[in-house]
C-alpha cells in the first residue's frame, strides 16, 4: 500500500479553512464539517487507487480494510463486517448528524436504504429498521467520524519505508546517520537560492513551462517536508529510489512536473535540500550533487558581481 505520509500528516493537523482551500485547489467539494472534508481529502488525495464505493468495500479483505481505517485515523479493530460498516459510515455520513435521535426523523425508505448499506436485516416496519441502525451506531460509537485526538494535535511521523519496502531494501546500503536530524529546517538563504534556481533564465522557455516553474516558487516548504520524510524513511540515503518516490508523491499532490525542464529542476532542488539535511548520496547521484553545488556557486558569484 503506497501512502504519502507527509500529506496525510498535514491533512490530520490542518484546520477547516486550510482544508477547504486544499479541497478547492484539488477540485474537491469543500462543503461539510472538518472531519467530513478531511475524510474526503484523504480518500481523493492519499488512497485514490482504492475503490471505496459500497461494492468496492465489500471486495476488500479484512486486512486491507484494517489498514485503510488506520489511514483515515479512526478505530481499526473489530470483525470484518464491523470494519466494513465503520468505513462506509466514515466515508458517507457526518457523525454529528447521524445520531440515534436523527434516526427518529427518517422515513422508512431512507432507513431501509441505510440498513442495506450497513448489511442489516431489511424486513420489518419503520421502528424495527430504526432499531437495527441504532444498534450499529451504538456499537460503533466514537469509532468513526472523528480522527484520533493525538493525530489532530501532532500528526504522524510514519516511515516512508512502509510505502516502498522493496525499494528501501535495495537502497539502504550506506550506513545511516543514526543521530542526525533529517527534519533540519532550511535557512532563508537556502530557500531563496532554491527559488532562484527554479526560475533561473526562465524567459528562454515557453509560457507553459514558465507558469509551471513560477507555480513551484511558493512550494519550497512543502518540498522540504517531503524530502525530510523520505530521508527518515530511507535511513538518510538519497538515491534513485528516493527520487522515484518523490516524483510519485509530487504527481499525487498535483504538482506540474510532467514537463522535463520542470521535473529536472525540482529534483535538483530536492537533492540540494537533501544534502543540506545531511543525506548520504549513492554514486549515481554524486555527480548531480556536484553539479548542483557548482551551479549554486555560479549564481552566488553573479549576485555578488551585481549581474
Amino acid at each position: 500500500m503506497e501512502v504519502d505520509y507527509s500529506l496525510l500528516s498535514t491533512l490530520y493537523t490542518e484546520k477547516l479553512q486550510q482544508l477547504r482551500k486544499r479541497a478547492e485547489s484539488s477540485g474537491i467539494s469543500k462543503s461539510g464539517s472538518v472531519e467530513v472534508l478531511r475524510a474526503r481529502l484523504i480518500r481523493k488525495l492519499v488512497i485514490n487507487y482504492y475503490d471505496l464505493s459500497w461494492e468496492g468495500i465489500q471486495s476488500l479483505s479484512n486486512l486491507e480494510i484494517g489498514k485503510i481505517l488506520k489511514i483515515f485515523g479512526i478505530k481499526s479493530s473489530g470483525s470484518h463486517k464491523e470494519r466494513r460498516q465503520r468505513l462506509w459510515l466514515h466515508l458517507n455520513y457526518d457523525s454529528r448528524r447521524l445520531t440515534i435521535g436523527y434516526l427518529a426523523e427518517m422515513n422508512k425508505d431512507n432507513l431501509h436504504q441505510l440498513c442495506k448499506e450497513l448489511e442489516l436485516e431489511l424486513s420489518g416496519n419503520r421502528t424495527v429498521l430504526m432499531g437495527h441502525v441504532a444498534g450499529v451506531l451504538t456499537s460503533q460509537l466514537n469509532g468513526w467520524g472523528r480522527i484520533k485526538r493525538s493525530l489532530r494535535r501532532n500528526g504522524i511521523n510514519s516511515p516512508i519505508s512502509r510505502i516502498n519496502e522493496k525499494s528501501n531494501s535495495n537502497s539502504n546500503k550506506t550506513k545511516p546517520h543514526q543521530d542526525f536530524n533529517y527534519n533540519k529546517i532550511l535557512t532563508q538563504a537556502m530557500k531563496e537560492d532554491s527559488v532562484d534556481y527554479l526560475i533561473n533564465e526562465i524567459d528562454k522557455f515557453d509560457s507553459i513551462t514558465q507558469d509551471d516553474l513560477r507555480s513551484l516558487q511558493s512550494r519550497i516548504d512543502d518540498l522540504e517536508r517531503m524530502v525530510g520524510t523520505i530521508l527518515n524513511g530511507f535511513g538518510g540515503n538519497w538515491g534513485n529510489n528516493s527520487l522515484d518516490l518523490l516524483i510519485r508523491l509530487l504527481r499525487r499532490r498535483g504538482w506540474p512536473i510532467e514537463n522535463t525542464v520542470v521535473r529536472n529542476r525540482i529534483t535538483k532542488v530536492a537533492t540540494n535540500i537533501a544534502e543540506f539535511k545531511g543525506a548520504n548520496f549513492n554514486e549515481s547521484l554524486y555527480k548531480l550533487k556536484l553539479e548542483n553545488s557548482e551551479s549554486t556557486i555560479n549564481r552566488l558569484r553573479q549576485k555578488l558581481s551585481g549581474r
